[in-house]
């Protein structure tokens, strides 16, 4: 039996999940917004919460209230969250109840939790992935326990949760790089209104088998001598040995599925009286009494707990609500990266490809850092990239700094939340840009909210590589253009050079950041194979050149003469926009500025609208198909911030609003912008 002391803990915080779940039911005018409690799942909620140290890491979902009592969290602090408070510890009123994080010294420390179902599996499992790496490359990194424990991650889910796909993504990636992580699965038979016969065959236990290497086992999840028992077990073996477990505890779900879907909307009677009969809070009070505590001290600890809530509740109540002011905080951290520095052509360097620039930047980093690594599909030593973009770097810094994963690009990308929290700084690649919508569960639920929803707590740093662009007949699948549906998300940054010397200033400059940069990079620039790309190579910058996001760059300028006759026009551009921009300006001699972008966001709209206002006339060039695109919006925005000096309206030039590029290439070429099409729209604009 459990030490009595430890059962008599549990038992206070039972009273008071109850005591809590009670008054919110109580004052549902008050508890407005949406919310859930652990009643039922108390027990395998604390027996895990007792057994944490302040080394190790913790993902809850979004019913484990009972594990951050347990970890010493208390009720006031969670009703300041439930109630939006400006004080609320975690998201200082932004988000829902029990979607905590934390950097608390004498706690567990537990990364941005969303409620997207499952989702947590993913960055959970990169925290594992850091940590199995950082004691890998250099133990002392690792922030360990008091007496030199080593850190384990406890990733929480619920039962119905482990259908997604992105689950078993985070189970492959853990049973292949054996790591430290147990996958707690609270299995109450329901997932909303939907009962578990209905929507799997199997429960997650079962489900476990197919994933040779992960650890498994079953536990009452109501009994909380047995959990607490099993669970020291599973997490001492993992603390001393690694490998990833599975822990199954079935429990019963005892109060509505969240305040909003309320059980009495689609459980029937006979249904909540079977999940009462396994409430944990009487059959701890059994085992109490049968120890011999008093019927009234155990009354006793419950009132005090009623009494506890009830003070805490008025207190959240009246607790001021958040700055109004500061709702725009922590979208980003600040970036270190503000000047351009080092020597961006220097005597006596060779010209290199853009797709090398990257590359020497990469190695450059991995070099100087070791806690930089690079993954992704096939970048491993065998190929290096099917666009040999990380050719030798493998060779060069070993396996376990630059590796291929399986196809999983939600993994690649959300797996990056957990490294990052960790202290590991991870470069990454979606081979194409088509591939990148698989991971953008990842990208829009964990990347892109964590620093704002945890008060800066918690932001990514982490590059994203994307290679994007048509050219050569790449096809439907392998053409995407898709900075517009990246500039949709807010939280996260966008690059686009258009040659080598920005390309690895930008580089630099993106690991340095400590936000997610998402870096587009156009393949067919990578070897200047598409004619007239050709200066697109540059002279390889110095080592220590670094290119400040959100500057734009005039790569032609129009002769002030032809502007003071107002005959001239600039085009807004980016990336393969540069180079039709290019081949096109010889026919219109001092006529044409050519500025670029890039960065897509931040965006340099001082730049932008300055040389607006100085020519009176503007297109902006894209290669996205343009109804609805960036382009589009920020010719908008241009026409809304220049309107006076505006000689004509803004124009804007895409390719064909079509739902994917064509395979063949002459219907591909008809598709895209080219410089017989630009050469025709800007005579129009100049002479009209």
């Amino acid at each position: 039996m459990v030490e009595t002391e430890i059962l008599l803990r549990a038992y206070r915080l039972m009273c008071l999940a109850k005591a809590m779940a009670d008054i919110f039911e109580a004052n549902r005018q008050i508890c407005k917004y949406v919310h859930s409690t652990s009643r039922g799942h108390e027990a395998i909620q604390l027996a895990t919460a007792f057994q944490l140290k302040n080394c190790d890491y913790i993902s809850p979902y979004y019913r484990d209230e009972s594990i951050l009592l347990g970890l010493g969290f208390s009720p006031y602090e969670l009703m300041l969250q439930l109630l939006t408070k400006a004080d609320d510890p975690f998201s200082g009123g932004r988000s829902y109840y029990s979607h905590p994080n934390s950097i608390a010294k004498d706690k567990p420390k537990i990364i941005h939790q969303s409620s997207a179902t499952g989702m947590q599996a993913i960055p959970t499992t990169g925290i594992a992935q850091g940590i199995s790496y950082l004691e890998k490359i250099n133990s002392s990194l690792l922030k360990k326990g008091g007496n030199g424990e080593m850190p384990i991650v406890i990733c929480s889910l619920g039962d119905g949760s482990v259908t997604e796909g992105e689950v078993s993504e985070a189970f492959q990636f853990a049973v292949l790089k054996k790591l430290p992580i147990i996958y707690l699965v609270q299995d109450n038979d329901w997932g909303i209104s939907a009962a578990a016969a209905e929507t799997r065959t199997m429960n997650a236990y079962e489900y476990a088998d197919g994933f040779k290497g992960l650890n498994k086992i079953q536990v009452d999840g109501t009994d909380f001598d047995e959990c607490y028992k099993l669970m020291g077990n599973v997490i001492t073996e993992v603390r001393t040995n690694g490998g990833p477990w599975l822990v199954h505890a079935k429990v019963p779900l005892l109060n509505h599925h969240t305040s909003g879907v309320r059980k009495e909307f689609y459980r029937t009677e006979e249904d909540l009286m079977k999940h009462l009969q396994d409430d944990p809070f009487p059959k701890l009070k059994k085992i109490l009494t049968q120890l011999g505590i008093e019927e009234q001290e155990l009354e006793l600890i419950e009132k005090d707990a009623v009494h506890q809530v009830s003070e805490d509740f008025e207190k959240a109540v009246n607790a001021a609500e958040p700055d109004l002011g500061g709702i725009s905080d922590f979208v980003f951290v600040p970036t270190p990266i503000t000047e351009e520095r080092g020597e961006r052509c220097p005597a006596g360097n060779e010209k290199i490809m853009m797709v090398d620039a990257a590359l020497f930047a990469i190695k450059e980093l991995m070099e100087e850092h070791p806690e930089c690594i690079l993954y992704g599909q096939d970048v491993g030593k065998r190929l290096g990239g099917v666009f040999r973009e990380a050719a030798t770097l493998a060779e060069h810094f070993g396996d376990h700094r630059v590796f291929n994963t399986a196809i999983q690009e939600a993994y690649i990308i959300g797996s990056t939340v957990g490294l990052s929290a960790v202290g590991v700084k991870p470069i990454v690649e979606v081979q194409f840009a088509d591939y990148l919508y698989a991971g953008f569960n990842q990208l829009v639920c964990e990347i892109s909210k964590s620093c704002y929803l945890s008060g800066g707590k918690f932001p990514i740093s982490t590059i994203i590589r994307v290679p994007v662009g048509a050219y050569g007949g790449g096809g439907p699948y392998h053409s995407g253009s898709v900075e517009t549906t990246l500039l949709s998300i807010k939280g996260i940054k966008i690059v686009y050079p258009s040659n080598a010397a920005d390309m690895k200033g930008l580089m630099k400059a993106a690991f340095y950041d400590c936000n997610p940069v998402v870096m587009l990079e156009h393949k067919g620039l990578y070897w200047s194979k598409v004619p007239g790309t050709e200066s697109a190579k540059s002279v390889e910058p110095s080592k220590d050149y670094i290119l400040p996001l959100g500057k734009a760059n005039q790569i032609l300028a129009a002769s002030d003469d032809k502007i003071e006759e107002g005959k001239t026009c600039c085009i807004i551009t980016y990336g393969m926009g540069v180079y039709w921009a290019k081949s096109v300006a010889k026919y219109f001699q001092g006529q044409i500025e050519i500025i670029d972008l890039r960065c897509l966001f931040p965006l340099d709209e001082e730049m932008i609208f300055e040389t607006v206002k100085r020519h009176g006339k503007c297109l902006v060039l894209t290669e996205e198909q343009q109804n609805n695109s960036f382009a589009e919006a920020l010719a908008g925005r241009i026409s809304k911030n220049c309107f006076q000096l505006l000689d004509s309206p803004v124009d804007v030039l895409g390719a064909e609003n079509l739902p994917a590029v064509p395979l063949n290439i002459g219907l591909e070429s008809a598709m895209l912008p080219n410089a017989e099409k630009l050469r025709q729209r800007l005579n129009f604009i100049l002479e009209n």
